[in-house]
């Protein structure tokens, strides 16, 4: 998907537990620090659909796993109406998501724990500058337990 771009990152191990890596800068994901927050989603929990018409989401999942459905909805994207899937997580999937502004997504706990997900947005919050749709609005082709995920 145009500007939806994932980067693999490192994990360095260590004893008592391994450092992991998320965003630095330099970084080709990187374009600013606005506010850095983590969300918890709990095993079953889906979160979604949002899009943010300025702001770029920087996502990385340290625990657990995660599926993020993203829906390019700008009609000037040469990717306008696609829809892709992608899990981050560890072991298999640790690695940076970027979300670009004006494109949907929806993301749920992937597996049976909780998804710890990092998110690193280059604006701070301003609620006037996002917009949310139900979850089994038009955006969802299928319904959130029967999609297949893709990589």
């Amino acid at each position: 998907m145009d500007g939806a771009v994932t980067l693999p990152l490192r994990e360095i191990p260590t004893e008592g537990g391994p450092v992991l890596h998320m965003v630095r800068q330099g970084s080709p994901l990187f374009s600013g620090f606005g506010e850095m927050y983590f969300s918890e989603v709990e095993a079953g929990a889906v979160k979604g659909w949002k899009r943010h018409s300025m702001q770029t989401q920087l996502f990385a999942v340290p625990v657990g796993s995660l599926k993020v459905v993203l829906f390019d909805a700008r009609t000037s994207s040469p990717t306008a109406g696609v829809r892709e899937e992608v899990v981050l997580g560890r072991p298999e999937n640790y690695r940076l998501l970027r979300i670009p502004p004006g494109v949907w997504y929806a993301f749920g706990a992937h597996g049976e724990g909780v998804a710890l997900v990092a998110n690193l947005a280059d604006l701070p919050h301003d609620p006037t500058e996002s917009e949310k749709l139900p979850l089994a609005g038009p955006l969802a082709p299928c319904h959130w337990g029967d999609c297949q995920t893709g990589e």
